[in-house]
């Protein structure tokens, strides 16, 4: 009885109560010769709530709902979640589906209305997107069904609720999978790049035998030598690329939902998985007061997922990084010369210059590049039309700041170190395109 009424809910019963009395008492007062009249219309309305109560209560497997989705969330992105119901009443029936969705998305009326036909099945689909990596929580859905009279709902629970963790993007690392196979880079709006030199290098001299390529002669050996001299070469070595993903405060900064953070989280997956296709070893770390999250640079089989792993747990700590830590990590862990890809976010020429030092001395022994953000809502002031004298104060003020950005970029140029100022949705195009331009001209 108690799982009765647990499932039952009358569909608007205070409006059929309220109407029920009006009508009674209108009747008794007003109209005495329709009292009898008034008594038989409830109770053919009862009558109705009884023969609904009956054809949706009677089968014991009224609907049966299903909810599908990843084992895991892609943070930043769209996920799909479907419910699939089947209706095993031989009628028409009106559904509402209320899912219990996790508590991060602050989603407080969701509900999915649809009319499904006797004895077939229907899928609902919805989205959710995340904007914060950990676990997510659903509970129950919540499935009321009503017949064709629409008097009463019969209420259906299904999936007792379970957890479901946000990952790093790995909806877009599908979809720039293939960029580390195709040179057609337009399509993804990248640039071309022209590729230029070997994809092998030096070896060694050695004298030219029968079947050497003669476009490998090397004129000054073998005018010393007096006898023709070729240079051996051997397949291109793979590479160390470290991603060092700033996490102090500078980088808890949000645009669209999501922090700068997760944007260069999302990033170092995605290039993470296009240097492994290109047969360099990739890594990575984060740092703020200390060097933590270490993935060392490597190309085994199992590298993406420490990777993921890794990015899986790094949390911002709110506090000012310390570049002269970083410093001393690098020239402590890492031996070979290495494409370092440092994510952090300078703001003005003075934050730039309290780490230059740091700087200089890491791209001493690797070759550095400093990706940081464009303030995007400095663009929107600076491209809008200044009607008022306030207006125009901040559109000088964001002019001012926006430039200063351009100055940092050449800055760092001054000193052999490398940039990328970009948009945050254009980070992992951005630093992908930069990545293939370094290798493709071989600077490292």
């Amino acid at each position: 009885m108690k799982r009765f009424f647990r499932q039952l809910y009358i569909n608007n019963l205070f409006f059929y109560a309220l109407l029920g009395i009006i009508t009674l008492f209108a009747c008794a007062f007003f109209f005495p010769f329709l009292y009898t009249a008034c008594w038989y219309l409830l109770i053919i309305l009862a009558s109705f709530l009884v023969l609904d109560l009956l054809i949706l209560f009677l089968a014991k497997t009224g609907v049966e709902g299903n909810r599908m989705m990843a084992e895991k969330l892609s943070n930043g992105d769209e996920n799909p979640i479907a419910i699939s119901i089947k209706n095993y009443y031989t009628f028409a029936i009106l559904v509402k589906v209320i899912d219990e969705i996790p508590f991060q998305f602050q989603v407080r009326n969701f509900e999915i209305k649809r009319k499904i036909k006797a004895s077939s099945q229907d899928d609902i689909q919805y989205f959710l997107r995340p904007t914060e990596r950990g676990e997510y929580h659903f509970g129950k859905l919540n499935i009321y069904v009503s017949s064709p009279l629409r008097l009463i709902s019969r209420r259906f629970m299904f999936e007792n609720g379970h957890m479901v963790p946000t990952y790093p993007s790995y909806i877009q690392l599908r979809k720039y999978d293939l960029m580390a196979f195709s040179n057609n880079l337009f399509q993804y709006g990248v640039k071309k790049i022209r590729r230029i030199g070997h994809t092998i290098e030096f070896e060694q001299i050695k004298e030219y035998v029968q079947g050497d390529d003669i476009r490998t002669l090397n004129w000054k050996a073998t005018a010393k030598k007096n006898s023709l001299m070729v240079n051996q070469f051997q397949d291109e070595k793979s590479q160390s690329v470290y991603m060092v993903i700033d996490k102090g405060r500078v980088m808890k900064m949000p645009f669209n939902q999501l922090s700068l953070l997760d944007y260069a989280i999302n990033a170092t997956l995605v290039l993470s998985n296009v240097i492994l296709k290109k047969h360099d070893k990739a890594g990575m770390f984060t740092f703020s007061k200390k060097v933590e999250n270490r993935v060392m640079a490597e190309k085994r089989s199992s590298q993406m997922q420490l990777i993921m792993d890794s990015l899986y747990n790094v949390k911002t700590d709110f506090f000012e990084s310390d570049y002269s830590r970083l410093y001393v990590d690098i020239k402590k862990n890492i031996n070979h010369r290495s494409l370092i890809l440092l994510y952090t976010n300078f703001e003005t020429l003075d934050g730039l210059h309290r780490q230059l030092p740091y700087l200089k001395g890491i791209a001493k022994s690797h070759l550095l590049v400093v990706v940081f953000f464009q303030n995007t809502e400095l663009n929107e002031i600076i491209h809008k039309k200044s009607e008022t004298v306030q207006e125009v104060y901040d559109k000088v003020i964001a002019e001012k700041f926006a430039f200063e950005k351009r100055l940092i970029v050449n800055e760092l140029k001054k000193y052999g170190i490398y940039s990328v100022l970009t948009q945050p949705e254009n980070l992992t195009l951005d630093t992908i395109n930069k990545y293939l331009e370094i290798k493709a001209r071989g600077i490292l």
